[in-house]
């Protein structure tokens, strides 16, 4: 049987920056799209897509600094395992 492949991260997982930023985005970012958009008129869908680039554009930029800046704080990200020098399964190497 292969072994299964592992990686060790030093740093930041920026795996998990952009899923969390992506979820995180959707969940804050529609709903202030919409809201917003209840203030201006928007007479096409060309219309209305322009403004939810504009609108979500600088929620997804903040919201991904954000994101980031956390992690490397936290180190989040990391699956929840701690470091660890003595692996059991490498003993036998």
């Amino acid at each position: 049987m292969q072994p299964v492949e592992r990686a060790e991260y030093e740093g930041i997982d920026y795996g998990w920056v952009m899923q969390t930023t992506f979820v995180v985005t959707i969940l804050v970012g529609a709903p202030v799209v919409a809201a917003l958009s209840a203030f201006v008129t928007l007479d096409s869908w060309p219309a209305r897509a322009a403004f939810a680039v504009r609108v979500g554009a600088p929620i997804w930029f903040v919201t991904a600094v954000a994101v980031a800046v956390y992690a490397r704080r936290t180190d989040a990200g990391d699956g929840g395992v701690a470091e660890a020098d003595d692996d059991p399964d490498d003993a036998g190497d």
